[in-house]
């Protein structure tokens, strides 16, 4: 054997995903000895490590990081010794699909206009004014194209704060584009009890409270509403979708920064593979364009500043890029045990291949500057979904406009795929969309999703010229078609603290 053919990716692998005390994953008949390389063929990196005969029983959980992705290549002296392939419940678990898409976004008030938006290229991001907004440093946002109040009866509007009424709208349309009754479960042929919810968002009805101390101010406390408490709570969007629906499965909030919306859709995933559901309304929503919390992030430096051009501020990975612009708005998809859907008759959009999660245990805003975690979360979601880098045909990329923060996503890619990342399309929706905080996750993965459906990828707004250095092949000015070679796009979130989470979605 030699370190050629390692390289090279000749080895006969024999599973994929996470190793475990024992495991042979791959074989070699050219000698007795286990050797490993520490990252996957398609990356630069040439670390070996060659470990005594099988023999003696090698201890993998002890010499290899978990973390990492393996190749390994071993062999014995009788040929007939050879273990058979073996893959993790990966070939036994419970294949998870998208058969649903709802959205409400800075572009659209629903999917077909928040598709269509991104491919033309158009910006949702404006000036925002009013008293409220008068004498902060930043003034701009993009704001959800509808006002969701006005799409539901008063007396419930009153009951919902406006992150909840813009997941509901979400999830019921991504019920409908599902093919399921709006009239919840039972009228859908569904059982209430094997069906999930799992939402992900950062402060929920947060902005309720600033409301509810300025009216106990001014008017006292008989003025304040009684449904102050269970509008403030960040699960009150996964509790109202369940209960519009009829869903009595798991109810489940995530709450992990901007990665919210991508962690909810992933633990859905988990939730059906597991066998605990059968069918899961997942994705993130955000509701956050107030005076303080704009204020806030002004004083973090984290946003742009250009209010007097609004349609050129949030430029992802553009050489002149200084801070995300805040949005609003919610994604929501259905995902759905394929068995499950295929007997209903539903139309499938893509599986849902895996996902994977990391901290960076750096600092409480900004991201690690190797982008190590972000790298170890990619590595995870491309084990999870039994896939290796080189079958990555896209990247929909967090890319949020901050200087650091596209720099660390970048180093990331590059470490994880090599030479190979200009070789891989990358595009950000922030550009167009702002950065929807807990909704982004929701959002982006529904753009990652009809980009395997149509085979376009839809371009970068903001990104004129890109930074010299980073080493990515950015989709700007018109769509591109997807490459035809490589099954498996990723979308990408991270968020303050350090919470990384990575999709993989595969074209069926």
């Amino acid at each position: 054997m030699s370190e050629e053919s390692v390289m090279g990716g000749k080895c006969c692998l024999l599973t994929t995903g996470e190793l475990m005390p024992g495991d042979v994953i791959a074989t070699d008949p050219d000698g007795p000895w286990l050797v490993v390389v520490r990252t996957a063929p398609a990356t630069e990196t040439k670390t070996r490590l060659q470990l005594r005969p099988l023999t003696g029983g090698p201890d993998l959980e002890r010499v290899l990081p978990r973390y990492e992705r393996q190749v390994v290549r071993t062999s014995r002296q009788d040929p007939a010794a050879l273990p058979q392939p073996v893959r993790h419940d990966a070939e036994r678990r419970r294949r998870v699909v998208i058969t649903g898409l709802g959205a409400v976004s800075p572009l659209g008030g629903d999917v077909p206009q928040l598709w269509q938006g991104l491919l033309d290229g158009r910006c949702g991001v404006s000036v925002v004014s009013g008293p409220k907004f008068d004498g902060l440093p930043v003034r701009l946002a993009a704001r959800a194209a509808i006002e969701p109040a006005e799409l539901f009866p008063k007396p419930v509007a009153r009951r919902m704060n406006r992150s909840t009424q813009f997941a509901v709208l979400a999830a019921r349309e991504a019920w409908r584009d599902a093919g399921l009754d709006v009239s919840g479960t039972v009228s859908s042929g569904l059982r209430p009890s094997r069906t999930g919810v799992s939402i992900g968002t950062i402060i929920g009805g947060a902005p309720v409270l600033v409301e509810s101390r300025l009216t106990l101010n001014e008017r006292g406390p008989r003025a304040v509403s009684p449904y102050t408490t269970p509008m403030i709570v960040p699960s009150a969007s996964a509790a109202r979708i369940s209960t519009d629906l009829d869903i009595r499965g798991e109810a489940r909030t995530v709450v992990s920064a901007c990665a919210s919306g991508t962690e909810a859709i992933g633990q859905a995933i988990d939730a059906i593979r597991a066998g605990r559901v059968d069918l899961v309304v997942a994705g993130g929503t955000e509701a956050v364009i107030t005076p303080e919390i704009l204020a806030a992030f002004a004083a973090l430096r984290a946003v742009s500043k250009r209010n007097d051009q609004p349609a050129d501020a949030s430029r992802p990975f553009d050489a002149r890029r200084d801070g995300f612009v805040l949005g609003e708005g919610a994604g929501v998809l259905v995902l759905e045990e394929e068995e499950h859907a295929r007997a209903r008759g539903a139309r499938v959009y893509c599986e849902a291949a895996g996902w994977g999660l990391s901290a960076d245990a750096f600092h409480m805003a900004a991201p690690e500057p190797q982008g190590r975690g972000v790298e170890a979360a990619l590595r995870a979601a491309l084990a999870d979904a039994g896939a290796t880098p080189a079958d990555v045909a896209h990247i929909n990329a967090h890319a949020t406009a901050t200087v650091e923060g596209d720099r660390t996503e970048a180093r990331a890619l590059s470490r994880l795929f090599g030479r190979h990342i200009r070789d891989i399309p990358v595009t950000a929706n922030k550009g167009a969309l702002g950065h929807l905080q807990g909704g982004a996750g929701g959002v982006e993965a529904i753009a990652t999703v009809l980009t395997l459906r149509d085979g376009l990828i839809p371009p970068t707004v903001g990104c004129d010229d890109p930074e010299e250095g980073l080493g990515l092949d950015v989709v700007r000015s018109t769509p591109r078609p997807l490459p035809p070679c490589g099954d498996i796009v990723l979308s990408n979130s991270f968020g303050f603290g350090g919470h990384n989470a990575v999709l993989a979605f595969r074209r069926m």
